[in-house]
């Protein structure tokens, strides 16, 4: 007698490799007595594990013989929770698995490998980005693309800050696709990542708030050397007016601790010169207009000492 757990340690495998293990007649008997379920044509999973995403993800791969790709592939990284909605899958070109509604199967003209993980097998992360971001800006093919474009805005910035991913990587993945939805809007955010954004308020500080005409553009990720060795890094500086911009997104600065730690930067920069202005998300993203008039006033009066 063979014990199914055992031989189903992820909680799915492929039939015909299951029936070489044991045999063809045990493996129709566990499927006639609900011992074994069959997620997709020829992959078979244990009946109380069907609805974990990690094994739903194997089923989907093992049925198309091909890596996780996309958001999946990022799920399976532990990058993202998993996402809502089917699993995605790259197979080449030249292979055109059918006839699963909850896996959807990207025809890739370029090379599948290599690939990364074991169970089951993922798509690069450099790679899984730019396939994902291609799939979020085409609403034609893709009915969750208004959901999916934040979230994977979200992760290209966080990989990138992370050090999960080079901007260098993902600007040769997108140079090979010769399909690539949202290209423009793509390079345009590389930009601004490599410039020194770390967070969507970031981006939207550089893009609305901080660009003033007629005042040297700031210097992102600006660094302070302290008299006592140690250093601040400002999220954006004008330098000759030593003015700082701190963008205080609740996430890093919503605590009583990140409010003392604020405080005891800006007293250390005050004590060098530096004057240090600070916007919280719903100030800055509610009123643009009037931070960038409060900046330019600073700014320009610091100039003219």
């Amino acid at each position: 007698m063979y014990e199914l757990a055992p031989l189903l340690p992820h909680g799915v495998a492929r039939r015909d490799e299951l029936t070489l293990a044991t045999s063809s007649s045990s493996v129709s008997r566990w499927l006639d007595s609900g011992e074994l379920l069959l997620a997709h044509a020829g992959v078979v999973v244990l009946p109380d594990r069907a609805r974990e995403w990690s094994v739903r993800a194997q089923a989907a791969a093992l049925w198309a013989r091909g890596p996780l790709s996309h958001l999946s592939a990022l799920a399976a990284a532990d990058l993202t929770p998993p996402p809502a909605g089917p699993i995605h899958v790259t197979v080449p070109a030249d292979r055109n698995p059918r006839g699963c509604r909850d896996v959807v199967v990207h025809r890739s003209e370029l090379p599948i490998g290599p690939t990364e993980g074991f169970s089951p097998p993922r798509l690069p992360v450099a790679r899984s980005l730019v396939d994902a971001w291609g799939w979020a800006h085409s609403p034609r093919r893709n009915p969750r693309a208004d959901q999916e474009q934040p979230l994977v805005r979200h992760l290209l910035i966080e990989c990138v800050r992370q050090r999960e991913v080079q901007v260098g990587d993902l600007r040769r993945v997108s140079a090979r696709q010769l399909v690539h939805g949202g290209r423009s809007a793509f390079g345009s955010l590389l930009d601004l990542v490599e410039g020194g954004c770390q967070s969507e308020l970031e981006v939207f500080g550089v893009t609305h708030v901080l660009r003033i005409p007629g005042i040297p553009a700031p210097v992102q990720r600006h660094r302070v050397f302290l008299p006592s060795g140690r250093y601040v890094d400002l999220d954006a500086a004008y330098l000759q007016a030593e003015v700082g911009v701190e963008l205080d997104g609740e996430r890093w600065h919503g605590s009583r601790e990140a409010r003392e730690r604020d405080m005891r930067k800006d007293t250390a920069l005050a004590a060098l010169g530096w004057v240090s202005l600070r916007y919280s998300y719903h100030r800055l993203t509610t009123e643009p207009t009037a931070c960038q008039h409060e900046i330019e006033t600073v700014v320009r009066r610091r100039l003219g000492r």
